[in-house]
């Protein structure tokens, strides 16, 4: 294995990690985050080269893209990191047996964890804020169309590093090329956990081919349902929101479920997407419902196709249905269980639909662009998990971190 030298230094830098004290760690992020700042031509010269390569109007170019604010937005994240209190040393559970022998439940690092993403330059300094605060190294595997500017910011964080007489392999950026992500996911005894964050398809390929242990995030095929009892402009600001604050963002909405008997309040419901250019694929009866109302090169028949779609675009599709058990079958068939939402006033709706609902974040009356780490509280996060083993949800600092058990005894012996 070519990578082996490298990931035993990141191996090891990761041991001495595990020693370092929270005051340390929370000075070296602070450190990082000023360094971006004071960084940010250097890193939007590199992020310029990468985004000449990309055409504009793909999905990704979005994500790819930096600016100043957001990079002021990115050392603010690594702030917050910072200020949180330490995810370490935590006592979760304590017991003394019967036989004297006292038993302690800790938080402990994972040690390496491998990050694999695609074009969204801001995860390399969310993946190395979190895992130094969480005590873990980190290696960083991001995709081509990001190179330059992962290149930039790598360099920034171990400028840092070298400043503080850290071991610079706390954080590893890897080539791009698809043999190093097939070494990477079969680095056992090197890497203790991969996380991929980007479209499903990346995401089902590091499941299927990796044998290090993995969480999955990313993929979000989200919902909003528009119950009998939903309030019209709390409808059509959580719809417009959810939809258009940022395309291309996993919590963007792509279907909207709308009660059969409120089809005639969709055209208010919509209207807001229409100044956005948003692209309806709509069933029958809501294409019906909107015809005349909505632009039309703006709205299509939907196929099939159009549901279970992740646009990561302007595109959103519409499916009428007839009751909240209808709408949550719907949900069941087509959601990546990532975030989904109800718009309703009746608050037994509202509870049926959060418990029958498999999904890692239900929302009653608020839009799903609110699933992220910083709106949850937790600082920056290293991904959205869909699964169930673990961690679900936003991951924060608590969700990067495992346990050990401390046992303490003096002289028992098994019987």
């Amino acid at each position: 294995m070519k990578l082996n030298e490298t990931l035993e230094a990141v191996k090891l830098a990761s041991r001495k990690l595990a020693l370092l004290d929270s005051k340390k760690i929370n000075e070296v992020l602070i450190s990082v985050a000023d360094a971006a700042i004071d960084k940010t031509d250097v890193i939007l010269k590199a992020n310029q080269l990468d985004l000449q390569l990309m055409d504009s109007s793909n999905p990704k170019y979005d994500r790819l893209k930096l600016t100043a604010e957001r990079i002021m937005d990115i050392a603010s994240d690594i702030r917050n990191v910072a200020s949180l209190p330490s995810p370490l040393g935590n006592i979760i559970y304590e017991d003394v047996r019967p036989n004297g022998l006292k038993l302690t439940k800790v938080s402990v690092p994972f040690g390496v964890i491998g990050v694999i993403y695609e074009a969204r330059p801001n995860v390399s300094f969310d993946v190395f804020s979190l895992c130094l605060k969480s005590g873990s190294a980190c290696v960083l595997k991001g995709g081509s169309d990001a190179y330059h500017s992962n290149m930039a910011i790598a360099d920034v964080i171990k400028g840092v590093l070298s400043k503080f007489d850290l071991d610079t392999n706390i954080v590893c950026l890897l080539p791009t090329d698809r043999e190093t992500t097939s070494e990477l996911l079969h680095a056992n005894g090197y890497v203790d956990l991969i996380i991929p964050r980007g479209s499903s398809n990346l995401i089902n390929f590091v499941r299927s081919e990796s044998t290090v242990p993995v969480i999955e995030t990313g993929a979000g095929i989200c919902h909003t349902y528009f119950d009998l009892a939903g309030d019209l402009d709390k409808g059509a600001r959580i719809i417009n929101n959810a939809k258009t604050r940022r395309v291309s963002v996993c919590n963007a909405l792509d279907c909207l479920l709308v009660h059969a008997d409120r089809l005639s309040d969709l055209p208010q419901l919509c209207s807001p997407l229409s100044s956005n250019n948003v692209l309806i694929y709509a069933d029958k009866p809501s294409y019906q419902a909107l015809s005349g109302f909505y632009p039309a090169d703006l709205l299509l028949h939907a196929t099939p196709e159009s549901y279970g779609t992740e646009f990561l675009d302007y595109k959103m599709a519409i499916k009428t249905v007839n009751s909240v058990d209808e709408a949550i079958g719907h949900i069941f068939k087509y959601s990546s269980k990532h975030s989904e939402c109800i718009v309703t006033e009746d608050k037994k709706a509202a509870q049926y639909f959060q418990r029958a609902v498999d999904a890692a974040c239900v929302y009653v009356n608020a839009p799903t662009s609110f699933t992220d780490g910083a709106q949850f509280g937790l600082g920056a996060e290293i991904g959205i998990s869909t699964q169930k083993l673990h961690a679900r949800g936003p991951m924060g600092l608590k969700e990067i971190t495992t346990y050990k058990w401390i046992i303490e005894g003096n002289g028992q012996i098994r019987k």
